[in-house]
């Protein structure tokens, strides 16, 4: 197996070379795969290192503002074009030994009433990680990518800085582009480079904790390659991701990645969704062994952004849900009706502004000939 490799002893503006903290389609491939390739990519944890064990609160106001997230790529993938679906398989997840969560005043989603720095310490010791600032709590681990996504187009940049920039001036809460620490550090990626923080039509900081070992995202290609990375790595992460953190570190992802030609343009794809076909992990945490689910996200069909609106992300989610199953020859009522008795919702995180998630999830178990 080939492996994507950094130098974890760095930050991302002194190795420059593997990754980015942009999304922009001017970015070089750092690295090209086949279809079918196994690979592994070693990231950076969501702060860049700058957060290390030795760490304490007093620390945070060290952390440059626009660092997050240092992602390792991108990675063109063989035969990729613009219309079609890159599938994502996540074979492994491979943590370090050591995490961290932290509470940063201003930021997560009680920011009106959770006004003290916290900084916890996790060890990761196999499948659990433990912490002296949380005495007597274990929790068990379930490693996946915070953030994975392809790069989007250059209409797309536009487009997407155009509907954050509305929303801003509604007084929702959108960063624009910004050059400070951007990398690359200079040219259009720098200076119109879309921030991390928020996923979109592309992928990127979903922090939906089902992308664990043995499930398959799928992303609609944008540009040539796909240009796909990925980091943020968490061990275990509640669904909402309340506090902004989860068992934040470091790790090496193991994927796998298959292009189904045109499907994103022949069936209207514009929103990523995932499905997992086995299950692998400790009964401790429920979820059905296979299914299928799709991600909402703030946005309505005429492009506008509502900061961190869940009614909009719930309709988003099921009506790509309806979608999903019409294609399975369901009538749009039928289809309804199923996602009322079967489709749990999930809120996925409420801390990734503007684009809060909410997830629908499908068990394919309730299907039979």
């Amino acid at each position: 197996m080939r492996t994507l490799k950094i130098d974890r002893s760095k930050h991302l503006c002194e190795d420059p070379l593997c990754g980015h903290n942009r999304w922009h389609p001017d970015i070089e491939p750092r690295f090209e795969v086949n279809e079918g390739e196994e690979i592994g990519i070693e990231t950076r944890d969501s702060m860049d290192g700058y957060l290390t064990p030795s760490s304490t609160v007093a620390d945070f106001p060290q952390v440059p503002a626009a660092i997050v997230h240092p992602l390792t790529g991108p990675i063109r993938v063989k035969g990729a074009a613009p219309g079609d679906l890159l599938e994502v398989e996540f074979l492994d997840i491979l943590p370090v030994r050591w995490g961290f969560s932290c509470v940063i005043p201003g930021l997560g989603f009680l920011t009106d009433v959770m006004r003290t720095p916290f900084l916890a310490h996790w060890d990761i010791d196999g499948d659990w990680a433990t912490s002296m600032q949380i005495p007597g709590v274990r929790v068990p681990g379930a490693p996946f990518m915070g953030i994975s996504g392809v790069a989007p187009s250059p209409a797309q940049v536009d487009a997407w800085t155009r509907r954050e920039a509305a929303l801003a001036t509604r007084g929702g809460l959108a960063l624009p582009p910004e050059v400070r620490d951007a990398v690359p550090a200079s040219g259009a990626a720098a200076r119109a480079g879309l921030r991390t923080i928020p996923p979109r039509e592309n992928g990127g900081n979903m922090d939906v904790k089902q992308l664990t070992r043995g499930a398959r995202l799928f992303l609609p290609v944008a540009v040539e390659g796909a240009l796909f990375s990925t980091g943020d790595a968490h061990f275990c992460q509640g669904d909402g991701e309340v506090c902004l953190t989860a068992v934040e570190m470091s790790a090496t992802a193991v994927l796998r990645f298959k292009v189904h030609k045109g499907e994103a343009l022949r069936r209207r794809i514009r929103w990523p969704f995932f499905s997992r076909t086995s299950y692998f992990m400790d009964p401790r945490w429920a979820a059905p062994e296979r299914f299928v689910a799709t991600m909402g996200m703030p946005v309505d069909e005429n492009d506008t952004n509502y900061a961190g609106d869940l009614n909009v992300a719930t309709r988003n989610a099921l009506l790509q849900m309806i979608d999903l199953l019409q294609e399975r020859g369901y009538t749009r009522e039928q289809a309804y009706v199923i996602c009322s008795v079967a489709v749990d919702l999930r809120i996925s995180n409420v801390v990734d502004v503007p684009n809060y998630i909410v997830t629908a999830m499908l068990p394919e178990d309730i299907f039979h000939p």
